[in-house]
């Protein structure tokens, strides 16, 4: 879609990792989650890695269809191996978990927070006056309430309509 505000992959993994934390202490702190926040956090400033070889796929084709979402997942795994091995042996067991995110607690948090983010782009897209973030909102929108978290509902309660207001609005 056409962007107004233009977002790099950099800046979407930092949101990333500043909302994944964020999930984890909250995650942690009321709903009894034992989830490492830093692991949660480095896990999401990777979790878009094996896009540097394999480029970006929209959204609604690679979830549009069970066979090519497979097919897409085997192609990250296979690209997510291929940055492991392009590192020197002895660091590689040090990158894997945050390039592969094996926990499936953490996997999860990431998820969540990369929708949270895709979210968050469509609410900067639609201030910036972009309407054609207006229907990818309310389907973001609609996905994150069926998320089951308990970290998310609440962040989503109380942090949420903060993305809302305008700089004016925040003071």
């Amino acid at each position: 879609m056409r962007n107004s505000v233009t977002e790099k992959i950099q800046e979407n993994s930092d949101q990333v990792a500043v909302l994944a934390h964020a999930l984890a202490v909250i995650e942690n702190r009321f709903f009894g989650g034992q989830i490492d926040p830093g692991a949660a956090a480095v896990a999401a400033l990777y979790h878009d890695a094996s896009e540097n070889l394999t480029g970006d796929m929209p959204t609604p084709i690679k979830y549009d269809n069970p066979d090519i979402q497979r097919a897409y997942k085997q192609v990250e795994a296979v690209a997510e191996q291929k940055l492991l091995s392009m590192l020197p042996e002895q660091l590689r067991a040090d990158f894997d978990a945050a390039v592969t995110i094996p926990d499936p607690a953490i996997h999860a948090i990431v998820k969540t927070a990369d929708k949270l983010s895709a979210y968050l782009k469509c609410v900067e897209e639609l201030k910036a006056g972009n309407l054609e973030f207006k229907k990818a909102k309310e389907q973001t929108y609609a996905a994150l309430c069926q998320n089951p978290s308990p970290a998310l509902k609440y962040f989503m309660e109380h942090f949420l309509p903060g993305f809302e207001l305008t700089l004016d609005e925040l003071n």
